[in-house]
């Protein structure tokens, strides 16, 4: 029999990298093809982060190549004209999993826990074993810094193996990352399809991509100008869980119940914090560390059941109605009929978000096969489980019979469209660490069935108008067939001459299909 003293020995504590090195399907490495996409994916992400931060508009170059001898070995290179990072920051951004300023901050960002471009450079490592290569050169600097670092996995810490500098390799200030991985080049759904949806939801960023086979491609903008950057926001005390009001009486720096309600948490003014401390039957000025079990709940009930106002929009940065349609009339040339609906902000579990649908109808788009759902979460385009989440839970639950859209019960439906769903939040709750998908919270489902119902009826009041002068024009085809005749009856039985009915006639005809009116 093993003791429990011989057990304990057993014990090891792991690093987060050691982690992820043995579960790296959990950041959504799940294979070669998906592993090269997602790559190409963190590194963009990053920079466009970088750039929007700095108020740069973004100048992104991407390029894969495949390995001549190691046909499964390719090279990727983001390259970004944005502010560079600090020397001493490079290890640590490049090479540490779960190192970064998002994590803490309320203010919607693509990344949110630190992972995305270290799991890249972690995946490249482990399966051709070469270290990643980062050049950097901020606006203070008057020449390139060039890395080359691993991440050393039993301490989640970089290892730096070389540093020099290469002159002017990058111009002004940016930054370029190459990593060597295995992976697997597929054109359906692959690196092109995540950049043309990423210049959709980032209608401000020029990207040029280079691919495998030594084609150019280049997704221009659409916009030129950034978006109004989002601001730090604190809780909102809406859907705020028990468990974090718990830290956040303990941590606060408040000295009464008062001014915690309103120094912690947003939308809470010293009028609503009065009528909580009421409702909960709690005096304002007790010291909120000194709260028991039985006063956090009442104090959280009231918290969630007095008037508040919404959550502000300052700490969100939706595409915006009028660039979603830019994007989507760039994109979609040859459709003809586009809806854009962003609706107000919301919160679930104290974090607001909001939601925004485009749609893009008729024209070329193929009539007979399931309708083209494009995903965003926070400008960053979901390719993989597109029948997870809640985005598909809601579009399967709308009922798009009533808008004149066909489909079969709780299923995708069938048509001539493209539908793009966006959400916006300062925390997205992903499904996974591979963010593929966002969680099916009620609330989030609610929201976009909304925001896709207010957009369907636009498109249904469009296409009840395009049946309706479909209707007039058959009526008009049947009148003019027999127009002639009618005429010289007409002209028979009341010796009017023949010319001057069918000239009555065809302005009738012309006074018709300009009303559009088919009541008579």
């Amino acid at each position: 029999m093993i003791t429990a003293e011989e057990l304990s020995k057993m014990q090891k504590e792991i690093s987060v990298s050691e982690f992820f090195e043995k579960n790296k399907h959990l950041l959504g490495f799940d294979n070669k093809t998906k592993a090269l996409l997602m790559v190409v994916k963190e590194a963009v992400d990053n920079s466009l982060d970088a750039c929007e931060e700095a108020g740069i508009l973004p100048n992104i170059k991407v390029s894969v190549s495949q390995d001549k001898e190691r046909k499964d070995v390719y090279k990727v290179v983001v390259e970004d004209n944005g502010p560079g990072v600090l020397e001493d920051q490079v290890g640590k951004v490049f090479g540490k999993l779960l190192y970064g300023s998002k994590f803490y901050r309320l203010r919607q960002s693509r990344g949110q826990q630190g992972i995305g471009i270290s799991a890249a450079v972690l995946y490249a490592q482990l399966t051709v074993g070469e270290p990643v290569t980062i050049y950097t050169k901020t606006a203070n600097q008057k020449l390139t810094k060039k890395f080359k670092l691993y991440i050393d996995t039993s301490k989640n810490e970089p290892d730096i193996i070389d540093i020099k500098e290469v002159g002017n390799k990058i111009k002004d200030h940016g930054l370029i990352i190459e990593l060597k991985l295995i992976g697997r080049y597929k054109k359906s759904k692959g690196i092109i399809d995540y950049l043309r949806q990423t210049s959709i939801s980032n209608p401000y960023a020029k990207i040029i991509y280079h691919d495998p086979d030594g084609k150019s491609i280049t997704f221009p903008r659409s916009v030129d100008h950034l978006p109004k950057p989002p601001k730090e926001m604190k809780p909102h005390p809406y859907g705020i869980e028990f468990g974090i009001l718990i830290k956040m009486l303990k941590y606060t720096k408040a000295k009464s119940l008062q001014s915690f309600l309103t120094n912690d948490f947003s939308s809470v003014g010293s009028v609503s914090a009065k009528e909580i401390c009421k409702i909960s039957k709690l005096d304002k000025s007790k010291k909120p560390n000194e709260l028991e079990r039985k006063e956090i709940e009442r104090l959280l009930n009231a918290m969630q059941n007095v008037r508040l106002q919404r959550p502000s929009t300052d700490c969100l940065s939706p595409i915006g109605e009028k660039e979603l349609e830019k994007s989507l009339r760039k994109k979609f040339q040859d459709a003809e009929f586009f809806v854009t609906v962003t609706r107000a902000p919301t919160v679930y579990r104290g974090n607001p978000f909001q939601i925004e649908v485009g749609i893009a109808y008729g024209g070329n788009l193929p009539k007979d096969k399931q309708i083209k759902i494009i995903r965003f979460a926070n400008r960053v385009p979901l390719i993989y489980q597109q029948t997870a989440g809640a985005i598909s839970e809601a579009i399967m639950g709308t009922s798009w019979k009533r808008y004149g859209i066909q489909q079969s019960s709780g299923s995708i439906p069938i048509g001539p469209m493209v539908l793009v769903v966006h959400m916006c939040s300062v925390w997205v709750p992903f499904i996974s660490e591979g963010k593929e998908a966002i969680a099916p919270y009620p609330d989030i489902v609610k929201e976009i069935k909304l925001a896709i119902q207010d957009a369907a009826r636009k498109l249904s009041r469009y296409l009840s108008g395009k049946r309706k002068v479909g209707e007039i024009k058959r009526k008009i085809k049947i009148f003019e067939k027999y127009a002639i005749e009618s005429s010289d009856a007409i002209s028979k039985l009341t010796g009017v001459d023949k010319r001057k009915i069918e000239k009555l006639f065809e302005q009738l005809i012309n006074k018709k299909m300009k009303s559009g009116d088919n009541n008579e």
